[in-house]
């Protein structure tokens, strides 16, 4: 489930921002020290274009997503990241359930409760697992862009998804195509954010 992450989730945010396998995944792998963290979280709570979201599975919080970029004019878009709480789930032996889990959640909620048109984001290019989700989620990937971020050459690989070729489920577990307005319902997403901390309208925790 998805809720608005709440300042009594800020230090658990860090913690799985800073685990190893996370910061490898991200833009910027250095490890967040609290007072960079406070800083970005005193930042997005007063930027109506972003959105921290905290995530539960099987009643324990375990990620994060975050939205930034938001734009809700004429033609909505918008960005989104997420990271796990990668040590935890691994030994509940809950990774793949979780993974599945929030990013039906948070494609979910991008397109039925902030009602976007179109869902972007960023991967690394060596982290083909997370490529082969995105794919299975319908993500296009677009060129791929070289960037140096601590002392690394990285490249960085623009994905999208637009509201009509989103997958979802229906009542049957088949999957379909949905296109249509769905009402808003509320979603519990622990913030799972893989993306710049630096960058401060990006860093989801």
């Amino acid at each position: 489930m998805l809720r608005e992450a709440t300042g009594e989730d800020v230090h658990l945010m860090l913690s799985w921002r800073n685990q190893e396998i996370n910061r490898q995944a991200s833009k910027n792998s250095h490890v967040i020290s609290v007072e960079e963290h406070l800083r970005w979280w005193s930042a997005v709570r007063a930027d109506p274009t972003r959105r921290v979201l905290t995530y539960r599975h099987d009643d324990l919080p375990c990620g994060v997503v975050t939205f930034f970029d938001l734009r809700f004019d004429q033609h909505r878009t918008g960005s989104w990241g997420f990271y796990l709480d990668a040590e935890g789930l691994a030994a509940r032996g809950a990774t793949l359930p979780a993974w599945l889990a929030v990013m039906r959640a948070a494609v979910d909620y991008a397109f039925d409760v902030l009602e976007l048109d179109r869902l972007d984001g960023e991967v690394l290019a060596d982290n083909t697992v997370v490529r082969q989700m995105n794919r299975r989620f319908r993500f296009v990937e677009g060129t791929g862009r070289q960037e140096v971020h601590n002392g690394r050459q990285i490249t960085v690989i623009p994905i999208s998804l637009h509201r009509s070729d989103r997958r979802v489920l229906d009542f049957s577990g088949k999957s379909t195509c949905r296109s249509h307005h769905v009402s808003s319902t509320p979603y519990i997403i622990q913030r799972l954010a893989i993306t710049d901390h630096r960058r401060t309208r990006e860093h989801p925790a």
